[in-house]
């Protein structure tokens, strides 16, 4: 790894300790709302406007993208299968300029890797 990618990685992870100290913030504070709100209705009122329902929605969102992203880059990282490998080599290519094709074959196989680790884990309790 050259001293520009290790500069650029050490950046991420330290955006990445951030980011995940504001998000449990954020939870405590919507926690203290939410236990609050019942008390009063005003902050209950607040709470239910529309410009905070859509913030909130667009939050959980984006971490849900973040998510599903972050199991298929583990999934990608940690791997030492074939399929880990044919990951890896695909993101390492240049995309192409538009191919419509290879996007549904690539989202169908994203999908269907999905479906498997959520049948998987059917059986396993949530955190």
């Amino acid at each position: 790894m050259d001293h520009e990618s290790k500069e650029s990685m050490d950046e991420v992870q330290l955006r990445i300790l951030r980011v995940t100290d504001d998000l449990r913030i954020i939870q405590s504070e919507l926690n203290c709302a939410a236990m609050q709100a019942p008390n009063d209705p005003e902050l209950l009122e607040a709470l239910s406007e529309p410009s905070q329902m859509e913030s909130l929605q667009m939050l959980k969102t984006v971490l849900d993208q973040m998510r599903h992203f972050l199991w298929f880059y583990m999934q990608v990282v940690t791997s030492d299968s074939e399929m880990g490998e044919k990951f890896r080599q695909t993101l390492r290519l240049e995309p192409p300029v538009h191919a419509p094709e290879i996007d549904q074959q690539f989202q169908s196989a994203t999908d269907a890797i999905m479906l498997r680790y959520l049948a998987d884990s059917r059986g396993r309790k949530p955190n």
